[in-house]
C-alpha cells in the first residue's frame, strides 16, 4: 500500500463495497441540527480515480451558480490597512484588544506560502497550537495535512493556514462575537495582502464569521460562496471529522469542488 492510498484510507476515502439487491435503507428523521447529526459515509472513490462526475449532481449544479455573499460588515481598523506581513504580525503580537490576549501563552498569526492561492481558515488555536505558536500542529492538523495530500497540497507549499482568533479561547470554546469583531480585521488584511484564489473555511465559527451570517454547517456546505471576489468552500472542521469519522467523505466531496473550482480557473480562456 503506497503513501497516498493510505491516507485515503485514514479519511474513510477507500472503495466501500454492497450488495445490488440489498434493501433501500429507510429515511432518517429530521434533526434539529443537520450540521452536526451522525450519518452512514458517503461511498467515494480514491482520488486517483476521482473525476469532476463523480461530485454529486447537487454539488456541482450549486458550483455552477455561485450564490453571492456580502462581506462581513468589519471593516480593518485603521491602523490595520496598509501594514506588511512583518508590521501586521507585530500588531498581533501586541494585541490585547480582547480578553483572550490574557488567557493564551501566545499570539497564532498563521504559517505557510504568503503567495499562496490557497487559503484554509479555521476558528482559533487549542492547546497545542497555543503552545507551540503555530495553527492546526494537533490531531487536527495531521488529518488536515492529510487532507491537503488527498488534493495533491502541502503545508507550506502554496497554501497559507490561519484562524479566524489569534488567541486561545478557555477550555478550546468558541470565540464569541466581541472576540470575533475585535481580531476579525487582522485576518482580513492577511487575505489583502495574501490575495488567494481559494478559500476554505473549515467549520461554522470560521464560515460565519467570513460570510458575514448565523447559519448552519448543512446549509453552507455544497455551494460556492464569495468572499470579495474570492471563491470559499465551507468544509467540516479536522477537529469534528476526528469526533465524527463517517462525515470524511461529505469532506472529500467538498475539497473536490474546491479543486475542480481552481482547475478551471487556470484553465486559458478561449478566443471567440
Amino acid at each position: 500500500m503506497d503513501r497516498r492510498e493510505a491516507i485515503l484510507r485514514e479519511l474513510n476515502l477507500y472503495p466501500q463495497w454492497k450488495r445490488r439487491d440489498a434493501p433501500a435503507p429507510a429515511p432518517l428523521a429530521a434533526e434539529p441540527d443537520a450540521a452536526i447529526k451522525q450519518e452512514a459515509p458517503v461511498p467515494a472513490t480514491a482520488a486517483g480515480s476521482m473525476q469532476k462526475a463523480d461530485i454529486p449532481t447537487l454539488a456541482v449544479q450549486q458550483h455552477a451558480k455561485a450564490e453571492a455573499i456580502q462581506a462581513p460588515a468589519v471593516t480593518p481598523h485603521s491602523d490595520v490597512a496598509g501594514l506588511d506581513w512583518s508590521a501586521l504580525k507585530q500588531r498581533v503580537s501586541a494585541c490585547s484588544a480582547c480578553k483572550l490576549r490574557a488567557g493564551c501563552t501566545q499570539t497564532v498569526f498563521g504559517v505557510g506560502d504568503e503567495h499562496a492561492d490557497w487559503l484554509f481558515v479555521g476558528e482559533g488555536p487549542g492547546a497545542d497550537e497555543d503552545a507551540l505558536g503555530e495553527p492546526f500542529v494537533g490531531q487536527a492538523g495531521k488529518l488536515l495535512d492529510n487532507m491537503l495530500i488527498a488534493i495533491k497540497l502541502k503545508r507550506g507549499n502554496n497554501v497559507y493556514i490561519a484562524n479566524i482568533v489569534k488567541c486561545r479561547p478557555p477550555g478550546n470554546r468558541n470565540p464569541d462575537a466581541e472576540e470575533i469583531a475585535a481580531c476579525l480585521p487582522y485576518l482580513q488584511r492577511q487575505i489583502e495582502l495574501l490575495q488567494p484564489k481559494m478559500i476554505v473555511a473549515l467549520g461554522k465559527v470560521a464560515s460565519n464569521a467570513l460570510l458575514g451570517r448565523d447559519a448552519t454547517l448543512a446549509s453552507l456546505r455544497g455551494k460556492l460562496h464569495d468572499y470579495r471576489g474570492i471563491p470559499l468552500i465551507v468544509t467540516y472542521h479536522p477537529a469534528y471529522l476526528l469526533r465524527s469519522p463517517s462525515e470524511k467523505a461529505k469532506a472529500w466531496q467538498d475539497l473536490c469542488v474546491a479543486q475542480n473550482k481552481m482547475h478551471e480557473s487556470e484553465q486559458p480562456t478561449e478566443k471567440k
